[in-house]
């Protein structure tokens, strides 16, 4: 960053609080950035010649993050710019090769399956999964502020992510993890050079040990970066709170998955999005997206967004249509261990954008996930279980009549099979 320059400020939407940097505000609230920008210009006109620089991955969109004015400081793979395909392909029998039933509207594809959607293919990234759009801004604000050891506590892909490209940045990282991570995931942040610390308990036991870790402030606030003014962003340990729950510069990645699907189609944003929910880091980027292009006139109207969450740990289910309809099954839905988040940080900012958006959110159930699974790699749609949720709940909003079977949908689909 030159001399001259200064990383974007955090303000704090619950007291108003200003600050340089913290992991969280004084009053607990989660921070977002004080101005983030937006373009004073028209999209661009592909007939008219205008075009951006794809080649650039996600930082094609540099106009609308809050981080990485100077190029020398991305922290960048070459992520983005993912595909987004018809998810039904060629047209087909409406029975699949096993002679099931498709059960659903629209004319079947090849696997019976009928999705009548797009799919956004987020596990092509250098991890296999959609973190890594948070991975890229969050190590670039972190080399924006001069840190040279971060922290971050996740069930797998975000620490990997994080993991790998700290690894990119030079900067020292230690993930913390459940006890019984997959091991797949393990060997991801190991060979990163990242230190994994495994912890036994559930995810909120992660994440407590994670922040204690970090030490105590003068205040007695646990992991309270020290707002120097200068924006270094140290703890009383020295490490920097990398979380995708937490750090605002997760979400000015995330936010891209909008500005790629708007760009992919036109500049016309779809009817719906339905992605998977757990702590919201994928849910509330689009919905930052989507808000900031329409602000900035680049498409017309925000798309109404619609989250996953796994049966049994479905809080915002839980909070919009009560307690059966988020266990509807009695099971918690073990397969989808990555959105299995009990509290999430933002979790006001998500109903907000389920209101806000005319979506919904819904708990899909493991038999639903383990049938749209095989759905989805019979398809070809090598996917990790977790990412069969949002497709499942595509299949439920339509069989339910909230989504029409001519509403234009996108689903991503968050992380590869490989994973597995």
């Amino acid at each position: 960053m030159p001399a001259d320059a200064a990383p974007e400020r955090l303000a704090c939407p619950e007291c108003g609080r200003t600050v340089a940097d913290r992991w969280r505000c004084e009053c607990g609230a989660p921070l977002n950035f004080a101005d983030p920008p937006i373009p004073d210009r028209p999209a661009p006109d592909a007939e008219a010649g205008e075009t951006l620089d794809t080649g650039a991955g996600l930082w094609a969109f540099a106009a609308f993050l809050a981080v990485g004015d100077d190029p020398a400081d991305r922290v960048t793979l070459g992520e983005g710019m993912t595909p987004l395909v018809d998810a039904d392909g060629p047209r087909g029998d409406a029975d699949g090769p096993r002679g099931e039933s498709n059960g659903s509207q629209g004319d079947a594809g090849p696997n019976g399956a009928a999705w009548n959607a797009e799919f956004k293919l987020e596990y092509v990234f250098p991890t296999g999964s959609f973190k890594d759009r948070g991975a890229t801004t969050t190590l670039t604000r972190a080399r924006e502020l001069g840190v040279d050891r971060v922290v971050e506590d996740s069930s797998g892909n975000a620490g990997a992510a994080i993991a790998t490209y700290a690894a990119r940045a030079g900067i020292d990282a230690a993930v913390y993890v459940p006890a019984d991570v997959k091991e797949s995931k393990l060997r991801a942040i190991r060979r990163a050079g990242a230190d994994p610390v495994q912890i036994e308990g559930g995810r909120s036991d992660v994440t407590d040990a994670c922040v204690a870790a970090l030490g105590e402030s003068d205040e007695g606030e646990r992991g309270a970066a020290a707002d120097t003014g200068d924006g270094s962003g140290g703890s009383a340990e020295g490490a920097w709170y990398a979380s995708h729950a937490w750090n605002p510069a997760f979400f000015e990645g995330t936010a891209t998955v909008a500005y790629e699907i708007a760009r992919q189609r036109g500049w016309e944003a779809p009817d719906a999005v339905v992605t998977p929910l757990g702590h919201g880091t994928l849910f509330l980027g689009a919905y930052r997206g989507f808000r900031r292009l329409e602000r900035a006139g680049w498409i017309d109207a925000v798309p109404r967004l619609f989250g996953a969450q796994a049966a049994g740990i479905a809080p915002i289910v839980r909070e919009l249509h009560g307690p059966e309809a988020a266990h509807p099954d009695g099971r918690v839905n073990a397969a989808a261990d990555g959105i299995q988040i009990a509290e999430p940080v933002r979790k006001g900012e998500i109903l907000d954008a389920v209101a806000e958006t005319g979506g919904d959110a819904l708990a899909v159930t493991e038999s639903a996930a383990e049938r749209e699974l095989d759905r989805l790699h019979r398809a070809g749609f090598y996917t990790e279980p977790t990412c069969a949720v949002a497709p499942a709940a595509l299949r439920a909003l339509r069989e339910r009549g909230t989504l029409a079977a001519d509403d234009d949908v996108v689903v991503p689909l968050t992380g590869s099979g490989l994973k597995g």
